[in-house]
């Protein structure tokens, strides 16, 4: 299980925050795999500042642009979507 420290942006990390937004797609630059923590860090791009506002969350769900099945489903090459939820649920087996 690795940890991974992420960058937010504001609009996205509300979503995550109330729960309307239960995945992130991501470059998968850091070699994502379910179980990892992911610590979300709300990022204000403007002033290029944190704000402070951070989630804990856990990767529970992989799909790959890599697979066959992640590109077929519009996912480019090297990138992720990543099925999340809170740190203290337990992680599916999929991938």
């Amino acid at each position: 299980m690795a940890v991974h420290d992420l960058k937010v942006w504001p609009d996205y990390f509300d979503r995550l925050e109330d729960g309307s937004k239960p995945f992130e797609i991501r470059k998968n630059d850091r070699d994502y795999q379910v179980g990892d923590v992911l610590n979300l860090q709300e990022y204000e791009p403007g002033p290029d500042e944190y704000t402070g506002r951070y989630l804990v969350k856990r990767i529970t769900y992989l799909i790959s642009g890599d697979d066959v099945l992640g590109f077929a489903l519009g996912l480019r090459p090297g990138f992720v979507a990543l099925g999340l939820a809170d740190r203290s649920q337990s992680p599916s087996s999929g991938k």
